[in-house]
């Protein structure tokens, strides 16, 4: 049996994981090494919405490939009846500018559902509404999935078809190398690639959200100005944001952030004035100026061993709709390795 470890629990990890003990059942062993697992992951605080976002100058068509799939595998599970279990909703969604520049047509316009340019007149009565001058916008139908809910769905689907995991943090490559038989190794380390691949490229976009109870609202609305908010329900939740600070580290909720955030929300949606709020959080978005999904060929620092890394991080804000889509070309780079036919993959 060939031995395949998978650096990194997060919805990109996981993923992969997933893909490969499914494609690769009796024809390879894999292992998930990670020292944080749900619900301490970056995504576990994260709305979860289907959406591009902060992809660096990663090239559309990429993009466009590895989303498509994942909302595709959205679809599909929300369609057999896990929606409720895994927290996947299909619900309206506006995004919108005030950029002078107005909002360009959406490379991924046609993988979602009724995806229409907003016309002028509505834009007035949301810039109205809103207390925004909006320049342009669309609207349509996507899912939100719940990274609380996906995670431990992926993971429980990794135990059950064989796979094994350990509760470590890597520090580097060679100690896994090193201490253990290893054909293959998929770098899913998100910020960690920092000191992990020593990629000097990865950096933190910092994240605050707050999530309140609001069952009233039952639309996304994003602001996707460089000022601007979001408002995006989950299934007991809706999520207020949020921040992109480049290059911030910190952690902890800051007080500053918690205006911007409730007083640009509140401006669009007046009602939110009388939610409950549940909780403030913060994660560090794994930026990248393009995501690296390659295979590189490692030798280790002794020079006496050497296996083929696949590194599948940078993703950004982009971790849960570009999971799926970048696993699965995980998995066609791992083909060409030449191992034993496999067995298809399952949904």
């Amino acid at each position: 049996m060939k031995q395949i470890v998978v650096i990194g629990a997060g919805v990109s990890g996981l993923s992969v994981a997933v893909q490969l003990a499914e494609h690769y059942y009796n024809v390879a062993n894999v292992t998930l090494i990670s020292e944080s697992v749900s619900p301490n992951t970056t995504g576990d605080g994260s709305a979860g919405l289907w959406g591009p976002y902060y992809c660096g100058k990663t090239p559309d068509h990429k993009i466009v490939k590895w989303s498509a799939e994942t909302h595709l595998f959205f679809h599909q599970l929300w369609k057999n009846g896990l929606g409720g279990k895994i927290g996947v909703c299909l619900q309206p969604c506006m995004r919108l500018t005030t950029d002078p520049n107005g909002y360009p047509e959406p490379a991924w316009k046609d993988i979602v559902f009724g995806c229409q340019k907003i016309h002028e007149s509505e834009l007035q009565r949301l810039s109205n509404e809103h207390g925004r001058m909006y320049t342009g916008g669309y609207h349509f139908a996507t899912f939100t999935c719940e990274p609380a809910g996906l995670l431990p769905y992926l993971f429980n689907r990794f135990i059950a078809v064989g796979g094994k995991f350990v509760a470590s943090k890597v520090c580097n490559f060679d100690e896994i190398i090193l201490n253990r038989p290893v054909d293959l190794i998929v770098n899913c380390s998100g910020l960690g690639a920092l000191e992990l691949a020593s990629d000097k490229a990865v950096h933190p976009i910092r994240g605050q959200v707050a999530r309140v109870s609001a069952p009233w609202i039952y639309e996304v609305i994003l602001d996707d100005s460089d000022d601007g908010n979001y408002i995006i329900p989950n299934c007991e939740t809706v999520i207020l944001g949020g921040t992109h600070q480049m290059n911030d580290f910190n952690r902890n909720v800051a007080r500053d952030d918690s205006r911007f955030i409730f007083d640009g929300c509140e401006r669009m949606l007046p009602s939110l004035r009388s939610a409950t709020v549940t909780n403030e959080w913060v994660g560090l978005r794994p930026g990248r100026d393009s995501v690296r999904l390659e295979m590189e060929h490692y030798r280790s620092d002794d020079k006496r061993n050497s296996v083929p890394i696949i590194h599948n991080y940078g993703h950004g804000g982009c971790g849960v709709t570009l999971c799926w889509g970048c696993a699965k070309e995980v998995v066609e780079i791992s083909n060409t390795l030449g191992w034993s036919k496999p067995t298809s993959s399952k949904l």
